[in-house]
Formats: structure tokens, sequence, C-alpha cells
């Protein structure tokens, strides 16, 4: 891959959720149907997955996990989630490259309270470098949402990374690092850049908007990425619903974005700055200080005031 950064893998477990009608997830792991049906049926096994992350090279390797729909029940999702451990368990088993590769496991249990207990205590009795908290993000409320992200991070060891899955709005990265999280992956700044969104530090620009038409800015000022360096919005007004190559500026500009929120963050917290951060990026966001109850709940349950 010619990358000489640090490298994080999934292992497939969320194609059980995403590929629901051609997988039968069994003790044994995950049968998928193949589409085209004269290539018949892929198992994924907890080791198989784990033998694919092996030969990758990440840093960072995911647990194959069954992951818990937050619509399901206390005990479809007790079954699960101590399947998800067992699961744990065998891939820890075949893992070659402990020294060189972290496995990390995934807290799961939906918003059962109890169940995520269950969860985190059992997996903190395994020798792992990290932890993932997997489940949310998936169509339950924000306040049930960050709610369960905070119960997961009390929980979990302080001492070792808290990664929580597929979590990417602005918002909710500032909120969940409160919380307690170090690490977050998500698809939403390429999905979006796809639907001609850029973001910035007060909102989102639907660059498809008229108003857009004759705006000679960049996206952002204050961005130093390509797409901010040589094109003005009016420009890329003008081709986001006519050319591909709009997909791929935004998405520069969209990952860029989210890696200078994070730069900030993490700046701000060994500046000892991190209160005053949170509460000047809120304002940013909502100047008229109608902040979202959820957004103020979560923030005052880690003693952090909004202004």
């Amino acid at each position: 891959m010619n990358w000489n950064r640090n490298l994080l893998t999934d292992s497939g477990g969320f194609q059980m959720v995403s590929l629901l009608e051609l997988a039968e997830i069994t003790e044994e792991g995950v049968k998928f149907q193949s589409l085209n049906k004269t290539k018949g049926e892929v198992m994924l096994t907890p080791e198989h997955s784990i033998e694919i992350q092996n030969a990758i090279g990440a840093d960072i390797i995911m647990q194959l996990d069954d992951v818990n729909p937050f619509q399901f029940s206390s005990v479809v999702c007790t079954n699960m989630h101590c399947r998800t451990t067992r699961w744990l368990d065998r891939a820890l088993k075949v893992h070659k490259n402990p020294n060189t590769q972290n496995i990390f496991p995934i807290v799961q249990g939906t918003l059962h309270e109890d169940l995520r207990r269950i969860s985190a205590k059992d997996l903190t009795q395994r020798v792992v470098n990290g932890y993932a908290i997997g489940g949310l993000s998936g169509g339950e409320s924000k306040d049930e949402f960050w709610k369960i992200v905070h119960l997961c991070t009390d929980l979990l060891p302080k001492d070792k990374p808290r990664y929580l899955m597929g979590v990417g709005f602005a918002i909710d990265l500032v909120v969940c690092s409160a919380l307690g999280v170090d690490m977050f992956d998500c698809v939403f700044p390429t999905r979006t850049a796809r639907f001609g969104c850029a973001l910035t530090m007060t909102g989102q620009l639907n660059l498809r908007k008229a108003r857009f038409a004759k705006d000679f800015q960049p996206i952002d000022e204050d961005c130093t990425c390509n797409t901010c360096k040589r094109y003005t919005r009016a420009f890329l007004h003008g081709i986001v619903t006519e050319l591909p190559v709009a997909c791929h500026l935004l998405t520069e500009h969209n990952l860029a974005f989210q890696l200078r929120l994070m730069k900030s963050i993490r700046d701000s917290v060994c500046e000892q700055q991190f209160p005053a951060f949170v509460q000047k990026f809120v304002f940013d966001l909502y100047p008229d200080k109608n902040y979202p109850s959820w957004v103020k709940d979560a923030l005052t349950a880690v003693n952090i005031k909004l202004l």
C-alpha cells in the first residue's frame, strides 16, 4: 500500500447488518450468499477475519463481532454479546502478531445498560491494548446514544484507547471526546461529499444551492486543503451536479476538516483548555444558543457548562 502511517482494519462484522438478507449467522461464523449464484457461499469465521487482517498488516485490527441492532430484545442481545465474547477468545488464539498488531474487542449490548456492563466486564478480563464501542449510531435517539457512550467510557480502562465505531458528525466528535472517547471512524465525510456538502466549523454547506453560484470565497478560509486553496464555492457549485471530480474535491476538504477538528480537540486537551474549546465550538455551531438538549445534558454530565 506504500502507507507508512497507522492503519486500522475492520472485521467484516457490520456486513451482517448491511447484507443481512444474504447472511446467516451461526456459532461458527457468518455465512454469506454470493450475489453470483454460481460462486456459492462464503464463510467468515472469527479466525479467518483475523488471518486476513494479519496478512494486511494493520496496526489495529477488530475482532469479528455479532452486531446488535438496537431494536432487538434483551434476551436476543444477551445471546449476541456472549457470542461476541466467545468469538474474541477464538480470534485471540489464532492472532499471529500480538506485538505489532493490536486486537480491539468490541463492547456490545445495544441500549441495554446491564448488557453493556456485562460485555465490558468480560472484555476487560482479556489481555488487549484497546477497546471499541459498537452497536451505536444506528437509529437510536441522541439522548440514548450519549448515555450509552458515557456508560461505556466509564466502564473501560482509562489508560487504553477507547474507539467509538461509526460516529462522525462534528458535534458528536466533540461531545463524545468530552465523554472520554479517543478514536472514531465514519463514512460521513466522504458520503456527504457525494451529496455536494462541505463541512465547516459552523455547519455544513450544501453547495448545490443557488446561493453559492456567485460566492467566490473558498469553502473555509482557515482550511489549507488543496480544494480550499484552489477553488471557490461558486466553481464547486457549478460542477457539483455535473462532474465526478466535485465529489473528489469535497471529499478531500471534508477529510481535512475532520483531521483539523480532531487535532484541535487533542491540542486543547494537551493545553488543558478543552472545556473552553468545547464552549467555543458549540457556540459557533449554535450562535443563537438554541443548543440541543442532549448536547447540554451530555456536557453537564462531565462538568462542562455552555456559554
